[in-house]
């Protein structure tokens, strides 16, 4: 089979130019460069406008030094029934948040917590039956 003339001269997963493009020589290299040597006067008159009122330019520079502030929810605890199962424990928080003591978030959290729980507590009841099953099958034979 002859080789194709537009074959690469390289083999898969090596680079046509292993040198390459030094870094920063390209277009938003040069624009980068351009641009730094006037920064300390951008942001001089940025700081100019935001402090005689311009309102976009000082959340630009907000935004650029104060990370942005989360809203954090309080904790809410709740009374669960002592010695509750997962469904009572279910119906609490559904109540709590029916009577506005959780947040919907808070009680939507709860429940998936609750749920992934009973996921759990499935598996291990799981495993013991089958651990029980096959003590019995051994022991027959």
């Amino acid at each position: 089979m002859k080789k194709s003339p537009l074959a690469p001269a390289w083999k898969p997963g090596q680079s046509g130019n292993p040198k390459g493009r030094k870094p920063g020589t390209g277009e938003v290299g040069k624009l980068r460069a351009a641009i730094a040597k006037h920064l300390p006067e951008i942001i001089a008159k940025q700081v100019e406008l935001a402090k005689a009122g311009d309102a976009q330019a000082a959340r630009l520079l907000l935004e650029r030094v104060l990370p942005p502030v989360k809203a954090a929810e309080q904790p809410a605890p709740i009374k669960l029934p002592a010695r509750a199962s997962l469904a009572d424990a279910g119906r609490a928080v559904l109540q709590a948040a029916g009577a506005g003591e959780l947040a919907p978030g808070q009680a939507a959290q709860l429940m998936a917590g609750l749920g992934t729980l009973a996921k759990l507590v499935e598996t291990d009841e799981l495993a013991a039956r089958i651990a029980a099953l096959e003590g019995a099958r051994d022991a027959e034979q």
